[in-house]
């Protein structure tokens, strides 16, 4: 009877704090008003209580680290968790949620987190992939899916956007992100924050987002995940860090730490990271939570003497939720009690934990994400996996199209698909695929089966070998299987786990032999396609040579055959972009489009003289530049012209081209501007993207397209350090990608 008395007295202490508002009435609250609401509710907060709200727990449902704490109900229980992660489904959500709120003392409720980077259950292409598409509203509205499907089941907050830049291949999580530009990735990040958060937090279809890795996880040295980040704060704060201020000003709810060290810092224990530049430079009003187990990680780096010292470092830092390391939860009270650090620093860390939760309306609704209905009507709905497919469409790009070979003629009758990736349902998830299931991907086998069942066209499958490993068992099965066929497909590429976390590679050809059964079967002389599932550019410079068509498909989620399939007969029509070089091999490695110039560049009228910078043995060029890809028809550039030879600060540039389409069908182009400074205080980049214009033409359309620029885009940090632009001259090119087009030159003054 007391246990029951105690409850209900707290209950009406929490009614009176809270004000028991509904989630319409929360969406007019302002942070201010949920700010005193914070405010009182830490007065009544006993410091153990405090430290539990920093404290992010693994459920054990999903396992994507070494478990640290199998107990985590008991801890729940105990007030000893703020979060928890990798719990997903409406009855478990429930159950752990109870828990927080109806056995502890204060009932506050537990944000529920999860890995939801491409889709939830509607899994779509890997980011890399979506990147390619260049398409913004296609990627909000992708995330905007995925927290509907998310928050269905109980999820609140999500590990996503990764929005790390990297110019290197070889890091397997390059596959999570939008690839090597800065510019293109900063638009791509707000887009992904806006899909997940939406217009109002209050909304039950929303959740928060988190930017990651802050900052600067994609350069590590040699591609190594995990390994020692070394890099200028040039670089760091004009490639690196602009995606993620463009996150900040979208109101990115929250951030996560990366595992790297900068300038000798690691990221869990950087004040000037997270204190000094996230919040009192860039204004960021969220939380920040470390990646797996990273605060415990600051003694391996060297910089914490035992698991105490690297609790101290972080929080000083300006950390505010542990994840898995169970650190805090196990020292801030002796930190506080030897005076170490402050309890105010951890009155400001529980202060926007339970910020974002007053938000999300958990204390009006602990179970406001707990719906049975909605869990059965709003997940993987036909309209999610048709926006699934056209996303797969809009993703893949065409990397080769010898003599038209693609899309597959009509007379086509019988079609062998070879290769090992033909009918590899769980490769189809790629990384990080959250709670989608394999049984749920249209393989490119079940793709082609559904096409030519209307076209009368027979499909012969045959896997020839192995993704990995030497066995050429199968291959005379496949040369058969070839022979017989009016047309051959190759499905070839990485499995799902060759790329993404703890997954770099340092030889990037094709793996086991791929490579030897492709030119087996493309010297048979039959028209030949070569379809590529990866999480990363590929160095396939021989297949380039051999193969009439290659598609770039990477990993499309659960629609990836049905798209692919919608390409290959010229159902949809290709016009995915790399936003990632593809180099000839690793050597050239770290090589993207927005290098800058040397002394001694390669002089194009004497490319053998001996002392410039080259390779003996490989040209300098990449095999396909960023920006690349190919449609079934042509288009032609034209008639390029500029409002002015000369602006001033405070004039706006206009840029129009003619572009035409001259090819047999209809298409659509990526249109793109890239500017270079050719003179500057501090050496600049010999391209920059800073503007495209997607535009479907039918055949024999011609359509101007306009460009606007201003000062403000030429902007990049002088021999000062300051942000700002220099007088001078600049050359501009627009084109289909960043290695051609048509140029031009304007002067700032």
């Amino acid at each position: 009877m007391k246990k029951h008395s105690a409850l209900f007295i707290t209950a009406i202490a929490l009614f009176i704090l809270f004000g028991g508002c509904n989630t319409e009435q929360n969406q007019e609250i302002g942070t201010s008003e949920y700010q005193q609401k914070v405010d009182s509710l830490i007065k009544i907060m006993t410091l153990d209580e405090k430290i539990g709200q920093l404290n992010l727990l693994a459920s054990g449902w999903d396992v994507t680290g070494p478990v640290m704490d199998p107990n985590y109900k008991q801890l729940i229980k105990q007030g000893n968790a703020g979060a928890v992660f990798n719990a997903y489904g409406v009855d478990y959500v429930t159950e752990l949620q109870r828990l927080a709120v109806e056995e502890t003392r204060l009932g506050i409720p537990l944000l529920f987190g999860y890995d939801v980077i491409h889709g939830y259950k509607t899994i779509f292409p890997i980011p890399l992939a979506q990147s390619c598409s260049w398409d913004l509203e296609m990627i909000e509205h992708s995330d905007r899916i995925a927290a509907t499907e998310a928050t269905a089941e109980g999820i609140n907050w999500v590990f996503a956007p990764m929005v790390d830049i990297s110019r290197d291949p070889r890091w397997g999580r390059v596959s999570e992100g939008a690839g090597e530009d800065t510019w293109l990735g900063s638009k791509i990040a707000a887009a992904r924050v806006n899909g997940f958060q939406g217009n109002n937090l209050a909304d039950e279809q929303t959740l928060l987002a988190t930017m990651k890795h802050f900052a600067a996880y994609g350069a590590p040295q040699a591609g190594r995940d995990y390994h020692t980040v070394d890099i200028s704060e040039r670089s760091l704060l004009e490639y690196y860090l602009p995606p993620f201020k463009a996150c900040v000003d979208a109101g990115v709810a929250s951030v996560m730490t990366s595992f790297n060290e900068i300038s000798g810092v690691p990221s869990s224990s950087n004040h000037w990271l997270y204190t000094e530049l996230l919040r009192n430079t860039w204004g960021f009003k969220g939380f920040v939570v470390t990646d797996y187990t990273s605060i415990y990680e600051l003694i391996p780096h060297g910089v914490a003497q035992d698991s105490a010292h690297a609790g101290e470092l972080a929080l000083k830092a300006g950390i505010q939720l542990d994840m898995q390391s169970s650190i805090f939860i196990k020292n801030l009270k002796n930190l506080v009690k030897s005076g170490k650090i402050s309890e105010k620093l951890i009155d400001k860390a529980v202060s926007d934990i339970l910020l974002a939760k007053y938000k999300l309306g958990l204390f009006d609704d602990p179970y406001r994400y707990c719906n049975k209905t909605r869990e059965g009507n709003e997940i993987m709905t036909q309209a999610s996996k048709d926006f699934a497919r056209q996303f797969v469409t809009k993703s893949c790009v065409l990397l080769k199209n010898e003599n038209q070979t693609l899309p597959i003629p009509e007379t086509v009758k019988k079609i062998a698909l070879i290769g090992p990736l033909g009918n590899a349902a769980e490769d189809m998830l790629g990384n990080w695929s959250a709670a989608g299931w394999a049984q749920y991907c249209v393989t490119l086998f079940d793709g082609l089966k559904a096409e030519a069942v209307d076209k009368n066209i027979q499909i012969h499958y045959e896997k020839g070998c192995e993704i990995v490993g030497l066995s050429t068992s199968g291959f005379d099965a496949a040369i058969k299987a070839a022979k017989n066929a009016d047309f051959v497909i190759l499905a070839l590429g990485e499995d799902r786990n060759m790329s993404g976390e703890a997954a770099s590679r340092t030889n990037l050809n094709l793996p086991g032999v791929q490579m030897q059964l492709a030119e087996k079967i493309i010297e048979i002389g039959k028209p030949t396609a070569v379809v590529l599932f990866n999480g990363r550019p590929l160095t396939i410079p021989e297949l380039d040579q051999k193969a009439p068509a290659i598609l770039e498909a990477w990993f499309g989620g659960i629609q990836s055959g049905s798209g692919i399939a919608d390409l290959l007969f010229g159902k949809a029509l290709p016009s995915g972009k790399l936003t990632m070089t593809f180099p000839h091999n690793v050597g050239q490695i770290p090589i993207h489009y927005n290098m800058k110039n040397n002394g001694r560049p390669v002089d194009p009228t004497n490319p053998e003289y001996r002392f410039r910078s080259k390779y003996l043995d490989s040209p300098n060029q990449p095999l396909y530049p960023f920006g690349y890809g190919l449609s079934y028809t042509n288009f032609s550039y034209s008639n390029l012209k500029i409002s002015s030879p000369e602006i001033r600060a405070t004039d706006t540039l206009t840029i129009q081209v003619t572009v035409s389409n001259t090819g047999k069908s209809d298409g659509e182009e990526i249109v793109q501007l890239y500017i270079r400074d050719l003179v500057g205080s501090v050496t600049r980049p010999i391209n920059e993207l800073k503007g495209f214009s997607k535009v479907f033409l039918k055949q024999g359309e011609t359509r101007d397209v306009i460009f606007k620029i201003t000062a403000n885009d030429l902007k990049f940090f002088n021999l000062d350090m300051e942000y700002t632009y220099e007088p001078g001259k600049f050359d501009l090119m627009v084109g289909p990608n960043s290695a051609s087009g048509l140029k031009d030159s304007f002067s700032l003054r």
